[in-house]
């Protein structure tokens, strides 16, 4: 890599990595930073290092395999893992290098979620139930999973409804996947 594609490489304004069956083979400066960790120290680590738990690694993983494995890149919001053991929202996208093993070889890219970006805000609760609702799981399930009422969850759920117009949870998560735009 010539010195003004490395440049632009590692100081890309979004997070960057190349995986070879989940492990980290490359990022950039931005990735990293916004992980926490130096880049050094992710090279030749599972994404594992940047879930909260081995359920979330193992059940995310499939998610966006359809749209890899035709050739498709794969868009959704997600909550991910700090060195310091902070959550950060951001918007992921994948594609893959090899569209018969998706896994196998991917170029990933992560932007951080924040206030000052146009569209709905979501609170913290809102984007926890989110990310419940992109693993399938029922009101019932959530409210255990959260410690609050099923009530409490169908008002949230309702709020995101409304929030980004849509009118029901498989709109809304097509939506967050990119696959769905408003007006559609």
């Amino acid at each position: 890599m010539d010195e003004y594609e490395s440049l632009a490489f590692d100081h890309a304004p979004m997070g960057i990595a190349l995986t070879e069956n989940r492990i980290i083979r490359t990022c950039n400066l931005s990735f990293a930073d916004m992980f926490g960790y130096k880049k050094q120290d992710l090279i030749g680590q599972s994404f594992r290092l940047l879930y909260g738990s081995d359920e979330e690694f193992h059940q995310i993983r499939d998610i966006g395999l359809k749209p890899l494995s035709l050739s498709l890149p794969y868009t959704d919001e997600r909550l991910m893992l700090r060195s310091d053991g902070s959550r950060i929202w951001c918007r992921f996208r994948a594609r893959t290098l090899t569209p018969d093993r998706p896994l196998a070889r991917t170029v990933l890219s992560f932007a951080l979620i924040d206030d000052s970006m146009s569209g709905p805000k979501l609170t913290p609760r809102e984007r926890d139930i989110l990310l419940l609702l992109s693993k399938g799981l029922t009101s019932k399930e959530m409210a255990r999973s959260l410690s609050l009422s099923p009530r409490t969850i169908e008002d949230v759920r309702a709020r995101l409804l409304k929030k980004f117009k849509v009118k029901n949870v498989a709109l809304l998560l097509s939506r967050l996947s990119g696959f769905h735009k408003p007006g559609a």
